[in-house]
């Protein structure tokens, strides 16, 4: 039989808990190009909202607004957010039209460690708008046993 101390001992031998992979270089520029079908990516009208400093990935805010007056002839047709560093790097994509009304969305997602965020919006004319945001995370999340 095995004691309490022996076990508490024992246990950061067992388990050591570290961040998930990294992704490779280009994880976020392959999440860019695959939204943009091809388009050029141009900056403005996409306004990334989250905190540049996180106490806790586990659950971070993260909104976007895109510059559009959501009118049959020009409105927003998607909006995807992407991460450099998550074991997935699509965090979400939202379909939109002009009955929409307003060109704002927003979610709660996991960040495991410090990284950078992508938001890129198409538009009905073709067109694709990003904003991108560094973000600092003080205690990581997707943290898995191995």
């Amino acid at each position: 039989m095995i004691d309490r101390r022996t076990l508490l001992a024992a246990t950061p031998l067992l388990l050591t808990l570290r961040p998930s992979t990294a992704q490779p270089a280009g994880h976020l520029e392959q999440a860019i190009t695959g939204f943009a079908q091809g388009k050029p990516v141009q900056r403005g009208r996409v306004k990334l909202q989250i905190e540049t400093l996180v106490d806790n990935g586990n659950l971070v805010p993260v909104a976007v607004q895109v510059d559009s007056p959501m009118s049959a002839a020009d409105h927003v047709v998607s909006i995807g957010i992407f991460n450099d560093r998550n074991p997935q790097r699509d965090v979400a994509v939202f379909s939109l039209g002009p009955r929409a009304g307003k060109s704002l969305v927003g979610t709660r997602m996991r960040l495991a460690t410090s990284q950078k965020l992508a938001a890129l919006a198409r538009m009905s004319d073709g067109s694709v708008w990003m904003d991108t945001a560094d973000v600092v995370v003080a205690l990581a999340a997707c943290i898995e046993g191995t």
